[in-house]
């Protein structure tokens, strides 16, 4: 197992103070959950990642740089709980975490 920490700054504003968290997919054989929550960062956003894919964080920063470049959320923390998906799928479920947070909640 691997713990890695992504911190982001400079995005933008997510109306979150009121927002319930919001959990997508399902730890399992080649699959990841991610949960989005409102989290006061002083308009940083935090990705902790728990993956049992070791050796693999440059393929997680470009994954996680591709979604901050194109949501670019601020004051929220994302955790990731990993069983080795995909890049595409980990793009996918930060995707639909991200679409259920500004919707109110769980997916």
């Amino acid at each position: 197992m691997e713990t890695l920490v992504f911190d982001y700054r400079d995005g933008k504003p997510v109306p979150a103070s009121n927002r319930p968290p919001a959990l997508v997919g399902v730890v399992g054989s080649g699959n990841l959950e991610v949960l989005v929550e409102a989290h006061d960062l002083s308009g940083a956003a935090r990705v902790e990642v728990v993956t049992a894919a070791t050796g693999f964080r440059p393929i997680w920063q470009a994954v996680l740089d591709d979604f901050f470049n194109r949501h670019a959320p601020s004051n929220i923390l994302i955790s990731i709980n990993d069983v080795g998906a995909t890049p595409a799928v980990v793009s996918l479920r930060l995707d639909q975490a991200m679409e259920a947070f500004k919707a109110g909640g769980a997916a």
